[in-house]
């Protein structure tokens, strides 16, 4: 007889429960685990599996069966309430029969079909949410003796298991797809699109930082991408499972700013009802985007200078010391090294967080990049189910010759609008009103892209330039440059 105690129970299901936490461990796998164990501690020849296959028709199916049996009873199925199994699968009480062959509910057709000879059989009801799913045999003892109240009592320890495994994979399942549906709408969010040699080498640079700590200050103007690029470098490094927390330093005044990154303790001021972490704290071992960094009050720069020198700080209203390991990515529009001269910034705090920096060039500076990004924001805009609507002949070179001085983002808001109200299957220029000031300047067809590119650009910095009269840190200001860019500009375009 086969020997059962408690510690053989108590092992054979932390074995089978721990290999159901490995993720890549399959329910089949699990399951032929379950009923072999079974088998094996109660000493049964032979073990089977059975499930509803059909809600409406209750008809049972074998799903596993241990031994050679399984090719020959995969076919067969079990009407409800027919046969042992069927009973069991109607009823939901087990059935115990040790004289099976003189026993009128057993299913003769099934041991004639699958030319397996049973003597005594062992049926328990799988349940799951008060339903029954499916039957859980066991046949012949190896001993030849009838199954006892021991062996039922661990039989039904195995099958009351087998349905939460059901349950929990089909969890991890749903969990899975929901995972890939929320990282495809990730990738989507945060696709870097572009393949013209200004934005690749900025995606080139920014995957060469993504293993550094450094900090990284990202500049350019407001809508080219600058939290996009601070995303590829997080998701492109070591702390890529780590948190990645962005607050906007022009948003919030000084004084929330400082609690919303240090935290405060229950009490700090009048309606602190509750202890609260900061910023900082939510980042550790990730990553911390400060955007609009030149938009922080220098009271604030003294605060921050200070945490990422000494990598701690004290919450707002308390005395401990609370470390944190945070990598610190910045961005900007502004022209900090002009606002360090002007004393508005803090040049230790300027040198602190502009490790390497990167530049993103504004959308007029890779037109080339315009109709790719126009497919798309389509796609993307485009609701589910609904076609995709068609760029007309015309309206590409009218989308590349507008000055987008709101960048891609513009581009994007712009692109949403005409698929809203365009009523037709493709879009075409008068989708896309521009305002008489910033209408598309006409290039001659013929030339090449950069040439085009570089009249534009001549023209347009030449009129701005006229607007102020020839004051470049206003043209500056006016195109949302830096000075020292647009000076470069006027070099290189050869503006008078």
């Amino acid at each position: 007889m086969k020997l059962i105690d408690n510690q053989a129970n108590i092992q054979a299901i932390r074995k089978i429960s721990s290999q159901f936490q490995t993720v890549s461990m399959e329910i089949d796998e699990l399951l032929s685990m379950v009923i072999n164990t079974a088998a094996e501690i109660v000493g049964t020849r032979y073990a089977s599996l059975l499930l509803v296959q059909d809600e409406k028709t209750k008809k049972l199916q074998y799903y596993q069966s241990s031994g050679h049996h399984m090719g020959e009873l995969k076919d067969i199925e079990i009407p409800p309430g027919v046969g042992i199994a069927g009973t069991v699968s109607k009823t939901g009480r087990m059935i115990v029969s040790n004289d099976v062959q003189n026993d009128k509910r057993w299913y003769k057709k099934a041991n004639e079909e699958g030319h397996v000879e049973v003597k005594s059989i062992a049926c328990l009801p799988l349940i799951l949410d008060k339903k029954v799913i499916g039957v859980i045999q066991f046949r012949d003892k190896t001993s030849g003796e009838e199954f006892s109240e021991q062996d039922i009592d661990v039989l039904g320890r195995f099958a009351n298991m087998i349905p939460n495994f059901f349950q929990a994979s089909q969890s991890r399942r749903a969990l899975g797809q929901e995972f890939d549906r929320l990282k495809e709408k990730y990738m989507r969010r945060y696709t870097i699109v572009g393949e013209s040699e200004a934005i690749q080498k900025c995606v080139t640079l920014a995957e060469r930082l993504a293993n550094s700590k450094a900090s990284v200050m990202i500049n350019g103007e407001s809508g080219t991408g600058k939290e996009l690029f601070a995303h590829l470098i997080h998701d492109r490094g070591p702390r890529q499972t780590r948190p990645f927390v962005s607050v906007s330093c022009g948003a919030l005044p000084a004084s929330i700013l400082e609690r919303e990154l240090f935290g405060h303790e229950k009490g700090a001021f009048t309606s602190a009802d509750s202890a609260k972490i900061g910023i900082f704290e939510a980042a550790d071992t990730g990553t911390l985007f400060l955007d609009e960094i030149g938009e922080m009050p220098l009271d604030m720069q003294v605060k921050l200078l200070r945490v990422i020198q000494e990598e701690s700080f004290i919450r707002l209203g308390g005395t401990e010391t609370i470390k944190v390991d945070v990598r610190i990515i910045t961005a900007t529009n502004r022209d900090l090294e002009e606002m360090v001269r002007e004393g508005t910034f803090r040049q230790d705090l300027y040198y602190r967080i502009h490790v390497i920096g990167i530049t993103l060039p504004s959308l007029r500076d890779r037109r080339e990049d315009i109709p790719d990004l126009v497919t798309y924001f389509l796609k993307k805009n485009t609701p589910e189910g609904q076609p995709i609507k068609k760029v007309g002949k015309s309206l590409r070179a009218h989308l590349m010759g507008y000055s987008w001085p709101g960048n891609i983002r513009e581009l994007e808001n712009s692109i949403e609008r005409a698929v809203v109200l365009t009523d037709g299957d493709e879009l075409t220029p008068d989708s896309f009103p521009f305002e008489s000031q910033d209408a598309p300047i006409e290039v001659t067809v013929g030339a090449s892209l950069k040439e085009a590119n570089d009249a534009f650009r001549h023209t347009f910095i030449t009129n701005t330039l006229k607007s102020t009269g020839g004051n470049r840190t206003k043209a500056a200001k006016i195109l949302d440059v830096q000075r020292s860019y647009l000076s470069r500009l006027i070099k290189e375009l050869q503006i008078s």
